[in-house]
């Protein structure tokens, strides 16, 4: 597995989001053969995870944490504060809390929860409107100073909040959505964090198991499967939106790869600072997405694939319209 830098971080050019293993998706995977998965996908030379306080909340942690403890030292643990949860109890309020305070107990009470002495990369999960942005980094700075947190970053934060946390604290690295589905940071993001050599962490890397070419028309998501709730799932977005999917397997059948390595090696190709983290509860769809290291798109490949992906108009909102007001996108 290839390496990459986000700031300073070395990590492994793809890394492995665990959010899919205790929630969202629906049911939560089997513990142990999440634990297994995990430990295969460091023997397979990832070394860059991604979890947070929310999911569950506190379950992932605790899943991330168990699985990793016996290569600590080999890997790099990525995880994020800023809902409102208590961060004992796990008991939720309601929206964000970015309060310092508040910052400070959950950062403690992760360090408990994955098993650790630090948190390689510290990410803001959603912008916090009534804290500002200096503040939370000032006090993520207290952190990195007493060695709790090694690197920090912001998740689908806008382009003046990463510049004004920037100045206080450095970021290693900023996540938001972005694949071949929803191209929004070509939009002034990518260019700006290049500017600033920051890395950049693409989420929902597959749109959200879309670009795999595993859902059709027929798929029927789990009752508590969060793509129920997306307008781009929804039946008639999902027909217009096959175009992309007809694209990737396109290019796929020419290079001997799935419709997934593709739109991960493409990923891949827009900048050497771009690390996505698919998630996945399957052995095998985790050595599919991590052959998409060795996949070689050309020139010719991406410009093609560009001037296809611009033509097509896809349809949908990429989040239910509660989360798009949380991310003020």
């Amino acid at each position: 597995m290839q390496h990459r830098k986000l700031g300073t971080l070395d990590v492994s050019a793809i890394g492995l989001g665990c959010m899919s293993m205790t929630s969202v998706y629906g049911p939560a995977a089997d513990h142990g053969q999440m634990v297994h998965l995990i430990r295969g996908a460091v023997d397979r030379g990832v070394t860059l995870f991604d979890t947070a306080e929310a999911y569950g909340p506190f379950a992932n942690e605790i899943l991330v944490g168990e699985a990793l403890a016996p290569v600590r030292d080999q890997v790099k643990i990525a995880t994020k504060f800023g809902f409102d949860i208590n961060p004992e109890t796990g008991e939720r309020g309601a929206g964000t809390n970015s309060r310092p305070a508040h910052i400070k107990q959950a950062v403690d009470a992760m360090l408990k929860r994955l098993g650790t002495d630090r948190i390689d990369l510290l990410y803001q999960h959603r912008v916090d409107r009534d804290v500002p942005i200096e503040d939370v980094a000032g006090a993520v700075a207290e952190l990195i100073d007493e060695g709790k947190v090694l690197h920090w970053g912001l998740s689908e934060a806008g382009l003046d909040t990463i510049r004004r946390a920037h100045a206080v604290k450095p970021l290693s690295a900023v996540q938001s959505e972005y694949s071949l589905f929803w191209r929004g940071p070509e939009a002034g993001l990518l260019d700006l964090l290049d500017e600033l050599h920051i890395g950049f962490v693409p989420f929902s890397p597959l749109g959200a198991g879309f670009l795999t070419g595993q859902i059709t028309m027929d798929t029927v998501f789990a009752e508590d499967d969060f793509r129920n709730f997306v307008p781009r799932f929804a039946p008639e977005a999902r027909a217009a939106n096959m175009a992309l999917v007809d694209l990737v397997r396109t290019v796929a059948e020419e290079k001997g790869a799935t419709p997934a390595q593709v739109a991960l090696a493409w990923l891949l190709a827009q900048r050497p600072s771009v690390v996505p983290i698919p998630g996945t509860t399957k052995a095998h769809r985790l050595e599919e997405n991590l052959g998409a290291a060795a996949l070689e798109l050309t020139a010719d490949d991406l410009a093609r694939i560009k001037t296809a992906a611009d033509a097509i108009s896809v349809e949908g909102d990429r989040l239910p319209a509660a989360a798009m007001e949380m991310t003020g996108h």
